[in-house]
């Protein structure tokens, strides 16, 4: 039994590595044809270029590996009931649980690997992207993003600080302003908040509120209960640099949620984005379990029938998920079940299929 299963395990290998890295190849390859146009007016070099779409890599990894495992999967036995390998295997005394049983814990050992490339992989490199199209569009770098906390220069070459930004309100908390004369600090703006007003006709300002001013040139100290400032750019600035949810780590999507909440924010897309970050890489194991519980019926036909219905599979499974995860958005379900609901549906179902398996 183990000479057979060493020899099925280097053929799912051989599969995967051409289905989960080629599409992940693709999709980068194809996310870079979409940027080119952006990008040619700089003239980028093709090492940027192909940095670029290295560095996007394991972010479509990330994505398409339980997809790739499903499709492997069904490709790898159904080849094998078809020629009546399986049937072979019964034969002589073997039982199909045993054959599946290093495919099982090597579903689990993928699910795993595909989290930790979510938390630790696609965030750094997703940052590294950002500083490569910076570089090829030769953007100056002007602010940096962390958990919710920016640095950047003002207009008027200050450096400025915002604790905690809010995207969906424009709003920010805990400011602070640094004005340098000469590489000293000459003065320092402290402010509860701030938020971006804009009218019609005006291209919009920050109003500060609760504000102190530190003149440290002169000693002074002085109180304001509001204050423009008009050397701060605009929120569509911010929004180049923010990370999307799907391009932070767990930990740093927890410690921004735990900060929004401090001040009185109650971001349930973040809640529900911080749940997906455990159900996703789940469904690495689910779907596998569920590919080899469906090739042992022995009517779903060759490779080419088994690709076809593991692409439908996982359409399903795509829609279904991201369906329960715009509920969660929206409110209407709770952040844990939008999250969890279809992979525990299918996780479900493969259980089943996999208890029902003749031996």
């Amino acid at each position: 039994m183990k000479i057979i299963q060493r020899h099925y395990i280097r053929e799912f290998f051989k599969i995967l590595g051409i289905i989960a890295f080629g599409l992940a190849m693709i999709f980068s390859l194809l996310d870079l044809i979409d940027k080119i146009d952006d990008f040619m007016p700089s003239k980028p070099s093709l090492n940027k270029l192909a940095m670029y779409v290295l560095f996007n890599f394991p972010k479509y990894l990330y994505f398409l590996l339980p997809i790739s495992l499903l499709i492997c999967s069904l490709f790898v036995f159904s080849q094998a009931s078809r020629n009546k390998e399986l049937m072979a295997i019964k034969a002589t005394g073997g039982r199909l649980k045993r054959l599946f049983f290093p495919f099982i814990v090597l579903g689990m050992l993928l699910s795993i690997s595909d989290f930790l490339i979510g938390e630790f992989i696609v965030p750094d490199f997703s940052e590294r992207t950002r500083e490569l199209k910076d570089d090829i569009r030769k953007k100056e770098k002007k602010l940096s993003f962390k958990e919710g906390t920016l640095w950047m220069r003002g207009t008027d070459g200050s450096i400025v600080r915002i604790e905690l930004f809010v995207p969906d309100k424009n709003f920010a908390k805990g400011v602070s302003i640094f004005k340098m004369k000469v590489s000293v600090l000459a003065q320092r703006i402290e402010a509860e908040e701030a938020q971006w007003i804009q009218t019609s006709g005006s291209p919009g300002i920050w109003k500060m509120r609760n504000v102190t001013v530190y003149n440290i040139e002169k000693g002074e100290l002085k109180k304001f209960p509001e204050m423009d400032y008009p050397y701060l750019e605009s929120p569509d600035l911010f929004s180049e640099r923010i990370r999307n949810p799907e391009e932070m780590g767990i930990v740093e999507l927890y410690k921004y949620t735990e900060r929004l909440k401090a001040v009185g924010f109650k971001n349930t897309k973040l809640v529900v984005d911080m749940n997906s970050k455990i159900s996703y890489p789940v469904a690495n194991f689910f779907l596998m379990l569920l590919g080899l519980a469906f090739t042992v019926s022995g009517r779903i036909g060759g490779g080419l029938v088994a690709t076809g219905l593991g692409i439908f599979i996982s359409f399903i499974y795509w829609l279904g998920y991201t369906f329960m995860l715009s509920l969660g958005y929206a409110g209407i379900v709770p952040p844990i079940v939008s999250a969890w609901f279809v992979p525990g549906v299918f996780g479900t179902f493969a259980l089943y299929l996999f208890r029902k398996i003749p031996e």
